[in-house]
């Protein structure tokens, strides 16, 4: 798969790079940065060190969806991510992802700039949402997802479910290519369901689509190396390598820096960049 994907004042090169999403987090309660970027100005200082470092695009949330998160209101959610989003669209030429599973925060975010929707529900929890992102045009990631984590063939069943998302998807009026899809590591698997998903790329693949990968500091590595969350950076940069190796066109990752120089080595041993 080679085609150009737009998101923003941005062009992807999807399935001749690997990009990468930087995480920035509104929220007092993410797993591993909650409360460092709350205040407004402390989030826009952020948002330069990770430019400077080499980010693609930022994915600004303002909800915790960490193992055991607590719901906050649509409207509590809207006061977090848009001032943030209107501040960096004013402010830097970043394409902007949102990571929001409810229509109404979508929708007061792409008012706000917002350049792509990041849905880690893959339009299941919301009905309204994939017509919010039809009517906007934007592009959107969707993820795997299940509210019951029972499966009777696993990989077979995450094909199932990621099919049955890209159905619901174009029925809405999206267009297959401004869709990019997420595994969903950490969501509705336990650890070796993950380790699973991670050894079989061909279940992401075979539906010729764009591919992000969410793994940074998650607790896939934490569980492996059994290693706290300050200290799985070398753990996402594996898995970093992996991607890249894999085809992913997109990770979603906190530590800048260290994941754009792990891609860009790989990239010059495989010989994909100049």
């Amino acid at each position: 798969m080679n085609r150009v994907m737009r998101i923003g004042n941005k062009k992807f090169h999807i399935g001749s790079r690997t990009y990468v999403m930087g995480i920035l987090n509104l929220t007092p309660d993410s797993f591993s940065d909650g409360g460092n970027w709350m205040e407004k100005d402390r989030a826009l200082y952020r948002v330069q060190d990770m430019i400077t470092e080499g980010v693609d695009l930022l994915d600004i949330g303002g909800e915790s969806t960490r193992p055991g998160y607590k719901m906050i209101s649509i409207g509590e959610e809207i006061d977090r991510i848009t001032p943030v989003i209107e501040s960096v669209k004013q402010r830097f030429d970043i394409p902007v992802s949102l990571d929001t599973y409810k229509s109404g925060v979508a929708l007061a975010g792409i008012q706000a700039g917002a350049d792509m929707i990041n849905d880690i529900w893959g339009l299941q929890y919301d009905p309204d949402m994939a017509g919010v992102i039809a009517a906007s045009g934007l592009p959107c990631c969707l993820m795997h997802n299940r509210k019951v984590a029972v499966y009777r063939d696993f990989l077979k069943d995450v094909a199932e479910d990621l099919k049955a998302i890209l159905r619901r998807a174009y029925e809405a009026g999206i267009h297959k290519d401004r869709i990019i899809l997420d595994p969903g590591i950490g969501f509705a698997k336990d650890f070796e369901q993950n380790l699973e998903m991670l050894r079989h790329p061909e279940v992401m693949k075979d539906l010729d689509m764009p591919m992000l990968l969410g793994c940074s500091r998650k607790s896939v590595i934490g569980n492996a190396l059994e290693l706290p969350v300050e200290d799985r950076l070398e753990g996402t940069l594996a898995i970093t390598v992996m991607a890249v190796e894999m085809g992913y066109s997109f990770v979603r990752v906190h530590d800048i820096k260290e994941n754009v120089r792990a891609i860009r080595m790989t990239e010059k041993i495989l010989g994909r960049v100049d």
